[in-house]
């Protein structure tokens, strides 16, 4: 069973896209916080005083750029993993281990954005303290990395057991 050329490809563009817009909002994330810590230094030390909401901005922000990037590495199959045993059996048997992997990711993924969504709701009606915003928002990069961690992974494994794999991706192989 084949897919249409230009579905695959529209599917390819999508997944790298929202793989793109994670790396972007983390990286405009990484970059408020370095200017955060900056102000908290030219606070302290020219100013007198410290600003006392860095803090909690510093906890937050390190939330959304470490999710965002964990959901960027899934979409690169550049996550952590001991895959040598794996890789020791011949082609077949490694690419069924490899959608068996891919298939208990998005499983996690499915339980981690559940419980991350649940938690954001359940915390929406309080507040972060100095910032003035839901405390929710703690775990809406969770539920995010969550729901990208699924279909990255869903996405990967269908296309393995189609025979298919995204020929742009320069960690993954063209033909299983």
């Amino acid at each position: 069973m084949t897919a249409h050329p230009r579905l695959i490809a529209g599917l390819d563009a999508a997944l790298r896209l929202l793989r793109n817009a994670c790396l972007l909002v983390g990286s405009l994330c990484l970059v408020v916080l370095i200017a955060s810590f900056g102000w908290l230094v030219f606070g302290r030390y020219v100013l007198n005083t410290t600003p006392t909401w860095v803090e909690q901005l510093s906890l937050l922000l390190v939330g959304y750029i470490t999710f965002l990037g964990a959901a960027a590495g899934i979409h690169d199959d550049g996550h952590l993993g001991v895959s040598f045993v794996r890789d020791g059996f011949g082609p077949r048997v490694s690419s069924v281990l490899r959608c068996i992997s891919d298939l208990i990711m998005a499983g996690f993924g499915i339980v981690m954005f559940s419980a991350s969504a649940e938690l954001a709701r359940f915390g929406w009606s309080s507040q972060l303290p100095m910032l003035h915003l839901p405390e929710g928002m703690r775990a809406v990069p969770a539920a995010i990395c969550g729901l990208l961690a699924t279909l990255f992974c869903g996405t990967r494994a269908l296309r393995r057991m189609l025979g298919q794999m995204p020929s742009t991706d320069p960690f993954l192989p063209e033909k299983i």
